[in-house]
């Protein structure tokens, strides 16, 4: 099944957080992850989102594959970089199971 992460981020440092993007997206692809959404303002449909702040998707094929992509070497560097290039709340959820048609 299907996991997701979800960063919701305000750039504090841009020509880092560049470097971070860069770091970042090649171990996506390695560990098997794709960007839904990149770096988009969302529309609040309910409640407020701060102007500032912007938000990533990403699927990977399932929860072990997220963990294994942030504990990785190849996302290390990255993620100390983003200690410093953004304020930044990251999520990880599962994905649900699609229901099957019943036989009939």
């Amino acid at each position: 099944m299907s996991a997701y992460v979800i960063s919701e981020s305000e750039v504090l440092d841009e020509a880092v957080a560049q470097r971070y993007r860069e770091l970042a997206a090649a171990s996506i692809a390695q560990y098997g992850g794709t960007y839904l959404a990149r770096g988009v303002k969302p529309e609040a449909a309910e409640g407020e989102f701060p102007a500032a702040r912007r938000v990533v998707v990403l699927e990977f094929p399932d929860m072990a594959r997220v963990w294994e992509w942030y504990e990785s070497p190849e996302y290390s560097e990255a993620r100390k970089l983003s200690e410093t290039a953004l304020d930044r709340r990251l999520l990880f959820v599962d994905g649900v199971v699609a229901a099957q048609p019943e036989a009939g």
